[in-house]
């Protein structure tokens, strides 16, 4: 769904802090606070994780999955493979 690390790159991104993501979602701000302290994928309840990925969609994120290509245009970052 959501990793803890996509989570911070797409705030840093749209240049926003926690509270503001919190705002921006409906999720209160300990929890956006727990789901980026959190390893590796967010988990949680899925209404609340919806809420924090439809807010960055609004905003302008796409989110890529592993082995997923970009639908969009324009520069990006993902993660190289570890090979």
């Amino acid at each position: 769904m959501i990793s803890a690390s996509q989570m911070r790159a797409a705030r840093a991104l749209l240049g926003i802090d926690q509270r503001q993501l919190a705002a921006l979602s409906g999720v209160s701000l300990p929890t956006i606070q727990r789901m980026e302290a959190s390893d590796g994928t967010v988990r949680g309840v899925i209404d609340t994780l919806m809420k924090v990925v439809d807010a960055l969609d609004a905003a302008g994120i796409e989110l890529i999955g592993p082995g997923q290509p970009s639908r969009g245009e324009g520069r990006g970052v993902r993660l190289k493979d570890a090979r």
